[in-house]
């Protein structure tokens, strides 16, 4: 029960990694909707809509962003985990604490 590929079987039977599809389309969804509320911004803008909605509107844009890169980095983790289990390298997990780094400086 100790090989990579015993791992890599129980990553599979517990949807760690089955749900990179669906992940996908979670993270297109989330910045769809993040392009769409931009353009929405956009005309509030050109609209001369007070500058106050205009920021709030940027922070609930800025927040649905840092969400999605949540989203992303979970992926990220799950993906690392497979393939380190997979194949015992320690590249998997540098590439995982690149990521954690890059999500903490945001």
């Amino acid at each position: 029960h100790d090989t990579p590929a015993w791992y890599l079987r129980l990553f599979l039977h517990q949807g760690l990694i089955g749900g990179i599809l669906e992940d996908r389309k979670a993270v297109l969804n989330r910045l769809s909707r993040a392009i769409g509320h931009l353009e929405a911004i956009r005309k509030m803008v050109e609209s001369g809509r007070d500058w106050n909605e205009v920021l709030i509107q940027l922070s609930a844009v800025r927040s649905a962003i840092g969400n999605t890169g949540k989203v992303i980095l979970q992926e990220e983790i799950r993906e690392c985990m497979a393939k380190a289990a997979a194949s015992g390298e320690e590249t998997e997990v540098e590439s995982l604490n690149k990521a954690i780094e890059w999500m903490m400086k945001q």
